[in-house]
């Protein structure tokens, strides 16, 4: 029997995702109540409104994000995002990560998760600074490596003291995916499991929520 683990955080209104960026407003655009003028009775409906932006919750990253003629949502293959053999590396209470997290293992074609423990921090004003992160050095590790894609379970895959994005830039320069805020990587073992995380196929946006998961079986 296939066993499933959950590794995406719950959206609600009122989330503060990235500090800075507006919270998602979850809210009816029909009500159930509403919904009677149009319906028999016993048989309501609600319909749902949200706004948000794309940065929201445990989203995947694709090249558009940061380049303007890089694959958008609607580009990326279902095979860079789902059912994908995937390694985790243990980079707990580790702030900077080298590529010496990295070396040594093979990573072709694979998803690459990144534990950091983090997400305990998720929700709260913790979560935003000084989170752990990769150097540039082991995105040009990995992406020589042949990954497909990578996830942490942070606020940012990049160190966001500075203003430049070199993970970002060099990762999804090659067309290598990104996820970022995962939870629950604790459950996982080393290897021996595949990970999904397959967004909405939008034209014209670079990011998006996730339900990520990990699948055994």
């Amino acid at each position: 029997m296939q066993t499933l683990i959950d590794l995406s955080h719950t959206i609600f209104d009122g989330l503060i995702t990235y500090k800075g960026l507006p919270a998602p407003i979850i809210c009816d655009y029909l009500s159930r109540e509403n919904s009677k003028e149009f319906y028999e009775e016993g048989t309501e409906f609600q319909i749902g409104k949200i706004e948000m932006v794309t940065n929201t919750g445990t989203y995947i990253d694709c090249p558009f994000h940061r380049y303007e003629h890089g694959k958008d949502l609607s580009q990326i293959a279902l095979e860079q995002c789902a059912g994908l053999e995937a390694i985790t590396i243990n980079a707990k209470d580790a702030t900077a990560i080298g590529k010496e997290y990295f070396i040594g293992k093979e990573f072709r074609n694979k998803a690459v998760l990144v534990y950091t423990n983090w997400a305990r921090h998720w929700n709260t004003v913790n979560y935003f600074e000084g989170h752990p992160y990769l150097t540039e050095d082991a995105a040009i590790y990995l992406r020589d490596a042949g990954i497909k894609l990578v996830g942490i379970d942070s606020h940012n895959i990049d160190n966001t003291q500075g203003r430049s994005r070199p993970v970002h830039t060099t990762l999804l320069g090659s067309d290598m995916l990104i996820v970022e805020h995962l939870c629950n990587l604790d459950k996982l073992p080393e290897s021996g499991y595949q990970f999904n995380a397959v967004p909405p196929k939008i034209k014209g946006a670079g990011t998006f929520p996730v339900r990520a998961y990990a699948s055994f079986g």
